[in-house]
């Protein structure tokens, strides 16, 4: 027998939360393996069917779950996806590069800085991907400060190319608030790490 209700709370990172039946009650727990592949992660007041079944301790779970389909609507909708903040969000990249250059001929970067910056991008790419897959598999997520600090030591730009082709972290938006703070800071730590002010309070 399937039910109706909604997704009440959601933890991301730890893969689970609970549905509010249609017919009241308890609410109902759910965990991300309960969702089918295709469906993506699920979202806050999300709608849903599902079938209920109970765990080892006799507790019940939702099982089954499909998201339900909006109506549709006449009206389009606005454009504000996650797809398309992840296009806009490519063109910090070239900006940076254009600061980049800027500062290396207005003043002297170090070699090592754009090394940095590679390998650091690498490294947030790996670790996008790889809590992509945990997300999917319903295994140990990779915490979300561990992702804001790789981004902060440079691999910013690693984690919007990860964010846009991967279509993770793309839509929450206590995340995306955060990860321009660390992106702001790098830039600006950039900036003022090569600058001749903090060279002159050096000497």
């Amino acid at each position: 027998m399937r039910f109706g209700g909604i997704v009440k709370s959601w933890n991301d990172d730890r893969g689970f939360g609970f549905i509010e039946a249609d017919q009241g009650g308890q609410e109902v727990f759910v965990h991300i393996k309960a969702f089918p592949a295709r469906a993506g992660r699920p979202q806050l007041n999300q709608r849903v069917t599902f079938e209920i079944e109970l765990n080892r301790e006799g507790k019940k779970r939702a099982r089954s779950v499909e998201v339900a389909r909006p109506a549709r609507t006449s009206k389009p909708t606005q454009n504000n996806n996650p797809a398309q903040w992840g296009t806009a969000s490519l063109f910090a990249i070239p900006a940076f590069i254009v600061v980049y250059f800027v500062v290396a001929l207005l003043w002297r970067v170090p070699n090592w800085f754009a090394a940095l910056y590679v390998v650091a991008s690498v490294a947030c790419f790996g670790a996008y991907a790889a809590d992509k897959s945990a997300a999917v598999s319903g295994s140990w997520r990779i915490a979300e400060n561990t992702l804001l600090v790789l981004g902060l030591a440079g691999g910013w730009p690693g984690a919007i190319v990860a964010q846009q082709l991967l279509r993770h972290k793309s839509n929450k938006a206590s995340f995306r608030s955060a990860f321009w703070g660390t992106v702001v800071l790098n830039v600006v730590a950039f900036v003022a790490i090569n600058s001749p002010f903090l060279q002159a309070l050096r000497a």
